[in-house]
């Protein structure tokens, strides 16, 4: 196998967030080119469509005019954001504008890298070389089994499985220096599975892994999924904390223009700004986004209606700022960081 066996998030050589905050520029900023998904996967809110009527989500795709407005803006903020990652709750590959977005971006020096997430049912011939073309830095690609029948049970829909391997193969081929990762749910597959998907995928990425089940959507229950109680979502120890870091170095950009504060918020219940009409660095530095930074450090998590419950935060954190709070909310409050911001509890 040519690929090396490792996470999508890379958990050894991350800057301590303690020794950064506050941000003038996120690390990354999350936009959505597609909120809608072309799968029905038993464990993410976006597959149920009444769900959706019900927090009146909208399914529509990301205008360019729009994306063009936003891409201008993150390229005035005082540095360089570091990634600007295409997706967040639905299929990216939707949006036609897609390439035009990935092109705009790195024109108009919106960020240093650009990255986005695929089934890759999509992923055909001609995509995979307009979005390698484009500029794409890396395509993390989610299978979900080793089979036609696995597909039809975890993702509800009928697909044939070597559709989905012959276009991850031609990326491969096509994709000049974008990196590749392929990632499985391993919770859902026995042992011989799992070697099938190492065979399968192994020599056609650059990085491949092997993760576990975690519910990542607050308020919203996995159907006919199981949680894995031993072992975080990259294998690391479940271990819950009380600060979310996501705030402090990055926030997300829904297809319609409103700004939530997590990329894990389907709901669309914690806006914090509208690109459409405010620049994105006054959002990033504006009051309801240092609210919800002052929130978590003086450890009152557990009291909102969401972030209570958020299962991001045992199994899923790649950082841990919960020993640095205090001295933070210090920093913070004596450079005036937080005057004037409201409580959110």
């Amino acid at each position: 196998m040519k690929a090396k066996l490792e996470p999508r998030i890379d958990l050894k050589n991350r800057t301590p967030l303690e020794s950064v905050i506050p941000l003038e520029t996120p690390f990354v900023v999350f936009v959505d080119p597609s909120d809608a998904c072309n799968f029905k996967c038993r464990f993410c809110p976006t597959s149920d469509r009444e769900l959706m009527n019900t927090v009146k989500r909208p399914w529509k795709q990301l205008s360019f005019d729009l994306f063009k407005k936003i891409a201008v803006d993150m390229a005035t903020f005082p540095g360089k954001v570091e990634v600007l990652r295409l997706y967040k709750d639905g299929e990216p590959l939707l949006n036609k504008h897609l390439a035009d977005m990935i092109k705009y971006a790195k024109d108009v020096g919106a960020s240093k890298r650009i990255d986005t997430t695929t089934n890759a049912s999509l992923l055909t011939k001609e995509k995979s070389k307009a979005i390698a073309d484009a500029g794409l830095d890396r395509i993390n690609i989610s299978i979900y089994g080793v089979s036609n029948e696995h597909y039809t049970s975890f993702s509800g829909v009928k697909l044939e499985f070597e559709r989905v391997l012959a276009n991850v193969r031609d990326f491969y081929e096509i994709r000049g220096n974008c990196e590749m990762l392929v990632k499985v749910n391993g919770d859902q597959l026995n042992e011989e599975e799992k070697q099938l998907f190492l065979n399968y995928f192994g020599d056609y990425t650059d990085k491949i892994y092997i993760e576990h089940t975690m519910s990542c959507w607050p308020e919203f229950k996995l159907r006919g999924v199981e949680v894995n109680s031993e072992y975080g979502i990259y294998g690391q120890k479940i271990k819950e904390v009380d600060a979310c870091p996501y705030p402090f170095y990055s926030f997300s950009i829904n297809s319609d223009g409103l700004v939530s504060v997590c990329f894990l918020d389907w709901a669309r219940k914690m806006i914090v700004g509208d690109a459409k009409v405010e620049s994105v660095p006054d959002i990033w530095n504006g009051k309801s986004m240092r609210a919800y930074r002052k929130m978590f450090l003086e450890g009152k998590r557990k009291n909102h209606s969401v972030c209570g419950n958020c299962g991001q935060m045992s199994h899923g954190l790649p950082d841990n700022i919960d020993p640095y709070k205090e001295m933070l909310l210090q920093k913070l409050d004596a450079s005036a960081y937080f005057q004037h911001v409201p409580d959110l509890i």
